[in-house]
């Protein structure tokens, strides 16, 4: 698996009783919170075809919802022996539901079109900073593991990767950041490049959709390149919608882990 991490920018692991327990648990848990109107309030976006949810699953930092005890599994294993045991915050809930997407309150049409042809495409951690939106590090995550909540069909959104893009994506950075301290990084303007470098990814990278079951979870490189697909007209799922709990601990903001760690 860590192989496949490196060589193609993701890993899918099988399913896991361990972390099927935890899910057990933590998934009606998750669900109570997408339904809270105060949650639906802040994170439920695109007509109401994306609830974002970011913070939302009301975990400790080491995973543990209500009595689910710690997260655990096999996918988190990896992620922790690669990475070492970083504090975890709150996950994020993203839950997709039939007819997404629609335009996201005050989208303009070109984010629009690039989210409906693809799959607003980005790299986690580079924010829209200031009127101008210019791309800027402001977040250092060190993975992406995502944990399916409910079973549904391939095609209902799901998570698209391009495959080999981290090390496109490392490379381009580097030779901006490379010579600047670590501290600075977040001060740098990373617009063109990001978007140079995203042409380029689109142009010589397969696109692959990541579709997982309740159980069963994938690991994702913090520099692939990554969207959500279309929700497929034909595709069926639960009421709740396709509904993905995800971690991506951070890096300490001293260290140049993002940019050169594996």
């Amino acid at each position: 698996m860590v192989k496949t991490l490196f060589s193609k920018g993701w890993a899918r692991f099988a399913h896991d009783a361990e972390l099927q327990r935890w899910l057990d648990i933590a998934t009606p848990v998750a669900k109570a919170r997408v339904a809270d109107p105060a949650e639906q309030a802040e994170w439920l976006q695109c007509e109401g075809t994306w609830f974002v949810g970011v913070d939302t699953l009301p975990n400790t930092g080491d995973g543990a919802v209500l009595g689910s005890g710690p997260l655990c599994g096999v996918a988190y294993d990896a992620a922790r022996t690669l990475y070492g045991t970083l504090p975890l915050h709150r996950g994020q809930v993203s839950v997709m539901y039939p007819g997404y997407p629609k335009p996201r309150k005050g989208e303009g049409e070109g984010a629009f079109r690039y989210r409906l042809n693809r799959d607003a495409a980005h790299v986690d951690g580079l924010l829209a900073v200031g009127e101008s939106r210019r791309r800027m590090l402001k977040e250092r995550h060190a993975y992406i593991l995502g944990l399916p909540m409910t079973d549904c069909d391939a095609t209902a959104s799901p998570l698209v990767i391009w495959e080999g893009s981290h090390a496109i994506m490392r490379a381009a950075f580097a030779e901006v950041l490379g010579a600047v301290p670590e501290a600075d990084w977040e001060q740098i303007d990373l617009t063109e490049v990001y978007q140079d470098t995203r042409r380029v990814v689109f142009e010589t990278c397969p696109r692959v959709e990541i579709a997982a079951r309740p159980g069963e979870a994938y690991l994702v490189h913090r520099l692939t390149l990554h969207g959500v697909a279309p929700w497929a007209e034909s595709a069926k799922a639960p009421d709740e919608g396709r509904m993905i709990a995800y971690f991506r601990p951070e890096f300490t903001g001293d260290t140049r882990d993002w940019l050169e760690m594996p």
